[in-house]
């Protein structure tokens, strides 16, 4: 990915369904799960999904979800009707990523489909690049 892709000249404050959306996407059924949790939680209109990537974990790197109000350096963008928002560090591990929302015998939650990881830790929950 060319720096000039994520520079803080490309970061949006409204939500658009530009190409960046497909840098991050989101499954008609993690959609459907992220309005669920956004209506039933009653969330202010102004707070949108952060997805982004923290250290931690046995492996490195984390996943975080939450509803947030954007900052400054936020790309925010539509994807699949949710409104998120992604920080420019987050951005370049999440390029390519599909979450998705699964329901199994372990349980339910969302997962994160990333091409980027060399290798995650055994729970799933953490990954390296």
């Amino acid at each position: 990915m060319h720096e000039s892709a994520v520079s803080a000249a490309s970061f949006a404050h409204a939500p658009d369904e530009a190409p960046e959306a497909g840098l991050v996407k989101i499954t008609p059924v993690a959609a459907t799960q992220i309005q669920e949790i956004r209506q039933s939680s009653g969330i202010e209109a102004n707070e949108a999904l952060r997805v982004r990537v923290v250290g931690g974990g046995c492996a490195g790197f984390s996943y975080d979800l939450y509803f947030d109000a954007p900052s400054e350096v936020d790309r925010r963008v539509n994807i699949s009707g949710v409104d998120v928002l992604i920080d420019e560090m987050s951005l370049m591990y999440l390029v390519g990523t599909e979450i998705d929302y699964v329901e199994n015998l372990q349980g339910a939650g969302f997962k994160f489909n990333n091409p980027n990881t060399k290798t995650t830790c055994g729970c799933g929950s953490s990954f390296s690049v």
